[in-house]
């Protein structure tokens, strides 16, 4: 028995997945060191995006609730930091505290803002729910623009640094094996930490008791009602932490565009939150984060290649805007996943042993 053990952890140890995950790690550790600032911008968007993937998929993908609001926890994230950092010097309201305990408070109050909503969430479903959350978008969008005192109005307002027991993520140049580091190189690593933090809290979630519950009302609520899984309280319960995440997202593309724009956390934004979730996968955290860096990533390789692509051509020039153009592609992309590859794109990679697996409801195993 005691030799079987060792034996077995030596076996996971060689498995290539294992392997795979690490050689991942590395590359992604040492990307700062390499690449240039639009692609870890590019890096960082994405990061951002499958954290908020994360969010709406165990609202969505993992008990069935439609949300077409999330833009709007994702503006209360971003706002919110802004508001609890800022010292005022712009002449916007802000109450100069630290970064970290800005972010953490930002993050809360978009829970807190999910949380005052959730009593509808728990009730209304389907169709129902997403009118409803369609509503949030609104009521946010007015408030982003005319709350001038605190948001700074049409053209939104500066991003205070992130500040971390004295360790500040701005431009302020820090060498680091002779390179530079500035903004991005700095924010890259915590926007990894706050992702795997992000992928881990999920699965942990999502393989345990309130994952089954979770899934047992999305296929079968009232089976899931009679078995004494309290619906209403789930629903409100995935809602408050979908908004969490949602916050987080808008802290950290806060942090990396250095400037809030309200027109920016608009129904657009919801709708690409769910085409992340459909592409990738529904109910997969895997699937969330491959969606979430699908989606971001399409418009800004379209942008910086523009030029080398057909029909594709800076706004105003007559061909069709990269932003257009991306929106087109995840579109198809949408219609494609639905009618030829329902799992969404994570279940290429499951594909190879997608013979002796059992079916997606059940196994869990990518998630």
């Amino acid at each position: 028995m005691s030799d079987a053990l060792p034996r077995r952890g030596a076996a996971v140890l060689a498995r290539p997945r294992t392997y795979g995950w690490a050689v991942l790690g590395l590359v992604l550790v040492a990307f700062p060191f390499y690449l240039d600032r639009f692609w870890l911008q590019a890096g960082l968007f994405a990061m951002a995006a499958a954290i908020g993937a994360l969010g709406i998929n165990l609202l969505t993908g993992s008990t069935g609730q439609l949300s077409m609001g999330h833009a709007f926890f994702l503006a209360v994230g971003a706002y919110g930091y802004c508001a609890f950092a800022g010292d005022g010097a712009d002449g916007l309201a802000g109450l100069g505290l630290p970064g970290w305990l800005a972010a953490v408070l930002a993050v809360a109050l978009a829970g807190a803002a999910g949380g005052v909503f959730s009593p509808i969430a728990g009730r209304l479903r389907g169709a129902y729910l997403g009118i409803a959350t369609l509503a949030l978008i609104f009521i946010g969008q007015h408030v982003l623009f005319n709350a001038h005192d605190l948001t700074g109005g049409f053209n939104g307002r500066a991003v205070p640094p992130l500040d971390l027991f004295g360790f500040a993520f701005d431009d302020s140049e820090l060498q680091v094996a002779q390179v530079p580091f500035g903004s991005a190189e700095k924010l890259w690593y915590l926007g990894l930490l706050l992702l795997l933090a992000g992928v881990l809290f999920a699965r942990g979630v999502l393989r345990g008791r309130s994952g089954r519950a979770m899934n047992a009302i999305r296929d079968h609520r009232i089976a899931a009602g009679v078995m004494g899984v309290p619906v209403a309280r789930y629903r409100a319960a995935v809602f408050v932490l979908s908004s969490m995440y949602a916050g987080l997202a808008g802290v950290l593309l806060a942090l990396v565009f250095q400037r809030t724009v309200p027109e920016y956390f608009g129904m657009l934004l919801s709708l690409e939150y769910l085409a992340m979730i459909v592409i990738g996968g529904l109910g997969s955290v895997a699937g969330a984060v491959v969606g979430g860096v699908f989606v971001s990533l399409l418009p800004q390789l379209l942008n910086r290649y523009s030029e080398a692509l057909p029909l594709v051509s800076a706004p105003g020039t007559g061909g069709i805007a990269p932003g257009e153009a991306a929106r087109y592609l995840y579109g198809a992309a949408v219609v494609a996943v639905v009618l030829f590859l329902p799992g969404g794109l994570v279940r290429l990679a499951a594909r190879p042993r997608g013979r002796t697996a059992r079916p997606s409801h059940s196994s869990g195993e990518d998630r």
